[in-house]
């Protein structure tokens, strides 16, 4: 019985580390098939950050559930009522660091200039690209959201 709901709460667990990325590389299923604005810019700074995780309440709810039930498969019947009630409190805050640590990611805070001169930061999950101060990059906004990756050569007509 324990060892069924430690199996359930690391893959609850492992489920909502997967829920959320704010990655270039992962295009959200809303913004396929969407004509998205592109601006020419330079990098002229990358710093590493991290984007802190969600608390959307379900590794909390899920870790007293779990916490509740082993908690109260303890002792005697009274027992089992105080030691159950305290299992649900402690399995409440483990899964809620869970979800937040479970779904916090490394990113860079992108620094970049237009070609108007204006100035932006950008925050993104890091992507396969590796991104430098001086490259040449786009601007995609899909939706809202901007994401910064390499620009592609021009190709000359004729």
């Amino acid at each position: 019985m324990r060892s069924t709901l430690i199996a359930i709460s690391l893959a609850s667990a492992a489920a909502l580390a997967a829920c959320s990325t704010t990655s270039p590389d992962v295009i959200q299923r809303g913004d396929a098939q969407r004509l998205s604005s592109v601006v020419d810019a330079t990098v002229l700074s990358v710093r590493p950050v991290v984007v802190e995780g969600t608390q959307s309440g379900v590794g909390g709810a899920t870790g007293a559930v779990v916490g509740g039930v082993a908690g109260s498969s303890v002792g005697g019947s009274r027992e089992a009522v105080a030691v159950g009630v305290i299992g649900a409190v402690v399995g409440g805050v483990i899964g809620n660091a869970v979800e937040r640590f479970g779904t916090r990611e490394d990113a860079l805070e992108i620094l970049v200039q237009l070609g108007n001169g204006e100035r932006r930061s950008i925050v993104q999950a890091k992507g396969q690209e590796a991104i430098a101060p001086g490259d040449a990059v786009i601007l995609v906004t899909t939706g809202g959201k901007v994401r910064v990756t390499k620009a592609p050569g021009v190709r000359s007509g004729g």
